[in-house]
């Protein structure tokens, strides 16, 4: 009768394993924080609304032999996990997985928005200053603004943005060097960083792919004769919060460190983040004649080589003459 009873009770438990665990509806988030003990892992499970026995599972991870392998982590467990799955998911660190698009041509005010907004991501930068918060990167003295490369990024629920944006912020570096090393040799740049502000112009001012290197090269073009760069777009992120979406002729005329219709040469500091086509168009310009170019109305741009051939230009494309 104890043999009979024995296998009746390993039957249970081996039955028990291949059942779903059940909660309320939909998915549930469980968080296993680092340093927990296995016996802690199956009370966290249970306390994050399992309905099951925490002695069954811990029982479960000692027999399995796995129970020193289950990973900290923020797991989302979905209806249908049963016991034996649960614990491959807890050993392989299968954890719920977001995601956060930084967009080519945002400024750092929308990036700081955009994570703000995600609310599975931990904002430990809220709190911080964007000094404060470069300084917690490793950069301090480094202004935010274009180091942090646009692209997906994937996180953990629960995680820290401030990890997030190191990611972000390792990618531009990495980015940043390859495009540097492939520069052309007659390049008026004198540094990658200089590389960096002129990407972030050229971001912000392509409205067709096509045209990216082009653009980048009339810039060049400026900078090699001492032109002023004269780009609208400097000058909107010199007027920050105070742009109101109408750029006007006193806004041209208000100096400011961005404002490259007063000031000669590249800003201080790049306005956006530039993505990888930008960053190569900085550094491989098109050799061009041109030096101003215009709106066409359709995303692209009309080059012209003079200023009255610009002015012809303008007249045609913007002012329908």
């Amino acid at each position: 009768m104890a043999v009979i009873a024995a296998g009746a009770a390993g039957g249970v438990a081996w039955a028990w394993l291949d059942r779903p665990l059940h909660w309320g509806a939909g998915a549930l988030d469980l968080a296993i924080e680092p340093g927990t003990t296995p016996r802690g892992v199956a009370r966290e499970v249970v306390a994050a609304g399992v309905q099951t026995d925490a002695r069954w599972l811990y029982a479960w991870f000692r027999v399995s032999g796995q129970d020193r392998l289950i990973r900290a982590g923020n797991y989302e467990l979905l209806p249908g996990t049963t016991p034996r799955s649960l614990l491959q998911k807890l050993v392989r660190g299968e954890e719920s997985l977001r995601a956060l698009t930084l967009v080519e041509g945002w400024n750092f005010r929308q990036v700081r928005q955009a994570m703000v907004k995600e609310n599975q991501l931990k904002p430990d930068s809220a709190a911080l200053s964007d000094e404060a918060l470069m300084a917690q990167l490793g950069r301090p003295g480094v202004p935010p603004e274009g180091r942090f490369f646009p692209d997906t990024y994937t996180y953990a629920k629960g995680s820290s943005d401030v990890a997030l944006l190191r990611r972000a912020l390792h990618a531009m570096d990495r980015r940043l060097d390859a495009a540097w090393a492939q520069r052309a040799p007659d390049l008026p740049l004198q540094t990658a960083e200089q590389a960096l502000v002129l990407a972030s112009i050229v971001e912000k001012e392509t409205g067709r792919a096509s045209d990216r290197a082009q653009i980048a090269g009339v810039f060049v073009n400026r900078l090699r004769v001492g032109m002023l760069l004269q780009t609208d777009p400097t000058v909107i992120y010199g007027l920050g919060e105070k742009f109101d979406g109408n750029l006007r002729r006193r806004d041209l005329q208000a100096d400011t460190p961005w404002n490259t219709y007063t000031r000669a040469g590249l800003p201080p500091t790049p306005i956006a983040m530039p993505g990888k086509a930008a960053l190569l168009a900085a550094v491989q310009p098109e050799r061009t004649r041109a030096l101003y170019f215009v709106a066409k109305g359709d995303g692209s741009s009309h080059f012209s080589a003079s200023l009255d051939e610009h002015n012809r230009a303008v007249n045609r494309f913007q002012r329908g003459q």
